[in-house]
């Protein structure tokens, strides 16, 4: 099962279980099984001959850039550039089965609301746009021109620009993510929420406070030079696989890695690369040399212990910290000491589920290293004191002067391939007044200052204001988003949803008074317009902006590309005060536009055909901080863990192997001994025993908010390796459970990581 779920009003009612079948974890990610997978479903999908051909362009120089992470490439690029996630991304977009009218006149929407997230994806991709007029029960075809006139009308009818929001994933590509900024702020309104909103805004709260800049300040090759890895919150070997190549070079080099996660993680725990004899063999190369199964929400607690064994060791060896790099470029030292010699050790212990000889033992490989990187990613953010907590992080390497060096520095892992290009292309609903002064000039009109809504408050307008307009570049916003049903409300309470997507998904199924789904073109297909073959540019999560070139013929003749559909829509709306046609016929006239109103931009079209691209300037990586005052800050602050009732657990939504962000490739997870089901919750053996649970029993969950509760039933409980006390479910089926109250401090993204609940046994 794959539903967010159980619910009438969402559709889905399971039943039963499917035959779960069950087998030990794995102790190290990829080798031949990676391939093997890889394999059967791109043959399932687009046919072995096509699709192994496709697999050859991706992430290569001229080629297209990966639909699924954010991961780097090498500036040496393999035949094979590519992991077994992404080649199920490809296969997924590639695939031979279609969308058609004939299957929307045969399916209604509550039909299709009956079957599970899985199987609406697998249906195959779209091939022309569709509407569901109001109280229809089926959608039906509309032409292109209609849907554009029908977007525009109801624009145009809102009482006031703020009631339109316009929501963004991060497959956008940077030139479709402009266009599509500038569209909403020359309507009137900064209402752009993002996923960025829900995953790593704590990350660029917290690193634009502590060193000037929201991104990480590390380049790939920094890796080979890495004395030391830290790894909180991230799963490597299903979220980011590419990464492991990495990990294993530096692995390789004598780096030392250490891993705190609640869940012993294959990824983490050792790496078997395909590409090599050794590794198709089975023979795996050891990663973690230090792994520490924090308790959940135990980050900041762990993060303040090592700095407390820092500080011990310090007073013993005096070359721990980089004084004169403290002193020449940072502020705030001192107070962070006097917070630091203020927390008990006891109070570590207690909140981070670590021993203080394990984190005294993390924290001489700090005190070893001169040259140290931090990798996290949604384990750190999602969480009230996630940005408190990334502080800590950057406190640390701080001390030792590990940022704006060769081998070191902070380095948050994106979790979509494009998330950080739409960031830098304006696509936030508070950008600063100097970027909307240059948008202004540049296109002759006066911006909107107001800050628009995010993700949260986004749901909370659509639900609480009725007849509003949504508009989606991208995602599944309602199986990605918190609190399920809420957020069902809100996409029913609007006048109009309309979808820009290339397959199926629920988000297309709880719509408004009106919905549009608008079939768009895969990033491995020809984009072609009046001027002739286009190509689109992408940011990954390093800060390099690149080329991405489809090779395929379209799904179907009837699909526009993103940068299509989105100057038709602006142009049907706004007129012609802004060239959109120029900018739909010919994307070089877009490009220029970002040279001139996006900082380290200049120059782009030139730039952007370099192969493999061109670096972003990065402040913090030259040691520049004079967007802060001129000095990257220390912070303190006081442990602020989640207090958990007694007889409670603290539960965290986690992805599968199967599955990249909302889309399930299947009902596997293979890393963690899983097939065949994704109804599962990860128990302690302890806390399974206190509550009289067996083993694969059914329990429904409730988690608990400020006096609500929220419920999802029929999930099985599986014991597994991971601290007392905690859980894990994969999303977005826990996502119901979600409040939308409870989010992070000063990000306001969802504490996706820190559910309170109870079980109880399934009643049939």
């Amino acid at each position: 099962m794959s539903n967010p779920s159980n619910s009438s009003e969402l559709g889905e009612t399971p039943e039963e279980l499917s035959d779960l079948k069950r087998s030990h974890p794995k102790t190290w990610a990829a080798g031949l099984p990676g391939v093997t997978a890889a394999m059967r479903i791109v043959t399932e999908e687009a046919g072995f001959v096509q699709g192994n051909h496709t697999l050859l362009s991706l992430n290569q120089k001229g080629g297209f850039d990966c639909p699924s992470c954010a991961w780097p490439d090498p500036k040496k690029r393999s035949t094979f550039e590519y992991c077994e996630n992404g080649a199920k991304a490809v296969a997924w977009e590639t695939t031979k089965k279609r969308v058609t009218a004939e299957f929307f006149a045969e399916h209604s929407i509550e039909d299709l609301l009956t079957q599970t997230d899985h199987w609406l994806e697998a249906q195959g991709r779209l091939t022309q746009p569709m509407v569901r007029h109001q109280g229809a029960s089926h959608y039906t075809p509309i032409s292109w021109e209609d849907a554009f006139e029908l977007v525009a009308k109801e624009l145009k009818s809102l009482p006031t620009p703020d009631d339109a929001i316009f929501y963004t994933s991060g497959r956008a590509s940077n030139e479709a993510a402009f266009l599509y900024q500038l569209f909403a702020r020359a309507l009137g309104t900064n209402n752009l929420p993002d996923c960025s909103n829900m995953c790593h805004e704590s990350s660029g709260a917290a690193l634009n406070a502590s060193i000037g800049v929201g991104k990480g300040t590390v380049q790939l090759e920094d890796f080979d030079q890495a004395e030391a890895i830290f790894i909180l919150g991230q799963n490597p070997g299903t979220n980011h696989p590419r990464m492991l190549s990495a990990l294993q070079s530096a692995a390789k080099n004598g780096c030392q890695i250490v891993a705190v996660n609640p869940l012993k993680e294959a990824g983490l725990i050792g790496f078997a690369h395909p590409q090599e004899i050794s590794g198709i063999l089975g023979q795996a190369t050891s990663l973690a040399t230090q792994y520490l199964q924090v308790r959940i929400n135990g980050d900041q607690a762990f993060l303040q212990g090592l700095a407390k064994a820092l500080f011990a060791l310090e007073s013993d060896r005096s070359e721990v910290f980089d004084h004169d790099f403290i002193a020449q470029h940072t502020a705030g030292f001192d107070s962070w000491r006097s917070a630091i010699a203020a927390v008990s050790w006891d109070a570590i212990e207690g909140q981070s589920g670590l021993s203080r000889a394990a984190i005294e033992g993390a924290a001489k490989v700090l005190a070893d290293s001169k040259k140290t990187i931090f990798c996290w990613a949604m384990g750190l953010t999602q969480h009230a004191n996630a940005v408190a907590t990334i502080h800590e992080v950057v406190n640390i390497l701080l001390s030792q002067g590990n940022i704006g060096k060769p081998g070191a520095g902070v380095c948050p892992v994106r979790g979509h391939s494009n998330v950080q290009g739409d960031r830098t292309m304006g696509i936030w609903e508070k950008m600063p007044d100097v970027f909307l002064d240059k948008l202004g000039k540049e296109f002759n009109f006066d911006p909107p200052r107001d800050h628009g809504v995010d993700t949260v408050a986004a749901i909370r307008s659509m639900a609480n204001t009725p007849d509003k307009v949504f508009i989606a570049l991208g995602g599944n916003f309602l199986s990605a988003t918190p609190d399920t049903h809420l957020t069902a409300q809100a996409l029913k309470n609007c006048g109009l949803t309309a979808h820009v997507s290339t397959k199926l998904n629920r988000s297309h199924l709880i719509t408004g008074k009106k919905a549009l789904i608008l079939p768009c073109l895969g990033r491995s297909e020809k984009d072609l317009q009046e001027s002739g073959d286009q190509f689109v540019t992408m940011e990954n999560s390093m800060g390099i902006v690149h080329q991405s070139r489809g090779r395929l013929d379209p799904a179907s003749k009837d699909l526009k590309s993103e940068v299509s559909i989105v100057s038709s829509l602006a142009e049907k709306t706004l007129g012609n005060t802004i060239p959109w046609s120029s900018f739909r016929d010919n994307y070089d006239s877009i490009r220029d536009r970002i040279a001139t109103v996006i900082p380290g931009c200049e120059n782009y079209n030139q730039r952007v055909q370099t192969p493999g691209g061109f670096e972003l300037y990065n402040s913090a990586r030259e040691r520049d901080f004079l967007k802060i005052g001129g000095h990257a800050k220390f912070y303190a602050h006081e442990l602020t863990p989640v207090e958990i009732p007694e007889g409670k657990l603290l539960l965290m939504t986690i992805r599968s192997h199967d599955q990249f962000n909302t889309t399930i490739y299947g009902l596997d997870d293979r890393y963690r001994g899983i097939k065949n089901e994704r109804r599962i919750i990860f128990l302690n053996t302890e806390d399974m025993a206190d509550r009289g649970i067996s083993t694969e029993q059914p329990v429904d969950l409730t988690s608990h908010f400020e006096g609500k509760e929220r419920h999802a039933r029929l999930f099985l409980a599986i014991p597994y390796d991971l601290p007392r006390g905690c859980a894990a479910a994969y999303f977005p089926e826990t996502n119901v459970l979600v409040p939308i109250e409870s989010t992070a401090k000063q990000s306001h993204t969802p504490t996706s990581k820190s559910i309170i609940i109870s079980l109880s046994p399934s009643v049939a």
